[in-house]
């Protein structure tokens, strides 16, 4: 009987640490994660910089030129294996969870009332499937 008692009390004991311990490394998990996605957020001024410098020198060429593409492309490549995705598209049906409309133009007069983003302002990103910048975008519609 006592035996029993002892059985039944080690397996409880160990089914509570094993619980702990699955917990103790989802918490840790958690903690990395939000980790990453802060320092990403912080690289993401970064990269609007990037951007800017690319567009402003679209029709230029030479060594800078290339070394700028090219800086960018590796830091967006490296981040991007890591979990970031880029949120740019045009053309595409207003999201509101993803994009953020701060301005409007009038659309077709065809009678379809979907809103669609006309042209991205600043790209937005998601780490790991959640947003961590939205999209600014014009609206058409």
């Amino acid at each position: 009987m006592q035996r029993d008692e002892y059985l039944d009390a080690l397996q409880r004991l160990q089914a509570d640490f094993e619980n702990y311990r699955k917990r103790v490394a989802r918490s840790s998990d958690d903690a990395a994660q939000r980790a990453a996605g802060a320092l990403v957020s912080s690289l993401l001024p970064v990269l609007d910089a990037l951007d800017l410098a690319a567009a402003h020198f679209a029709s230029s060429s030479g060594d800078e030129v290339a070394a700028l593409h090219q800086s960018r492309s590796l830091l967006l490549d490296s981040l991007v294996k890591q979990g970031l995705e880029r949120v740019a598209d045009a053309e595409v049906v207003f999201d509101p969870q993803i994009h953020d409309a701060v301005a409007h133009v009038v659309g077709d007069d065809d009678g379809d009332t979907t809103q669609v983003v006309d042209e991205v302002l600043r790209a937005g990103y998601r780490w790991k499937g959640n947003v961590l910048r939205p999209a600014m975008v014009r609206v058409k519609g």
